[in-house]
């Protein structure tokens, strides 16, 4: 089991929308798991993305991927998986595939950028960058209300 990561302040409740974003993914396994019906699925991932996940890659796309600039390896295969996981948000049709598909890729991004890019922003940022993530973070931090289907929770 891997170690827990201490993460600078500023950068904390960045990684608490990544524990958000894994539970989504635990949600829509067991939906696709207790055989819920897709579209279901489909409507709260919908709102997750244009309540929470949105806002989040826009954020970091904004504050924090510039530390390391656009050229760096990890900033473009972060970016690259944005796109990536965009898509398959947007994409109508196909649900049972591409929920699956969005669970499994969105834990890989989430595990790569909690384990590999963000420890190396920390070390790469100045103490002002990351006061201004932090900063902009506060401001970001809209209440987007609860979802009332728990079609998780249903066995």
């Amino acid at each position: 089991m891997p170690k827990p990561i201490k993460r600078h302040i500023a950068l904390r409740p960045v990684s608490r929308e990544h524990h958000q974003g894994l539970l989504l993914s635990w949600k829509i396994r067991q939906g696709l798991k207790q055989k819920v019906e897709l579209k279901r699925i489909k409507k709260y991932t919908d709102w997750f993305w244009k309540n929470h996940l949105q806002q989040h890659f826009e954020f970091e796309e904004e504050y924090m991927f510039p530390i390391l600039g656009k050229e760096d390896k990890m900033i473009k295969r972060a970016m690259r998986e944005h796109a990536r996981l965009r898509r398959l948000f947007n994409t109508p049709g196909r649900l049972e595939a591409n929920l699956s598909l969005l669970e499994e890729e969105l834990v890989s991004h989430i595990r790569f950028e909690e384990r590999e890019l963000f420890e190396k922003i920390e070390k790469a940022a100045a103490e002002e960058q990351l006061a201004r993530i932090e900063k902009e973070h506060s401001h970001n931090d809209a209440e987007a209300g609860e979802w009332q289907d728990e079609f998780w929770n249903e066995n």
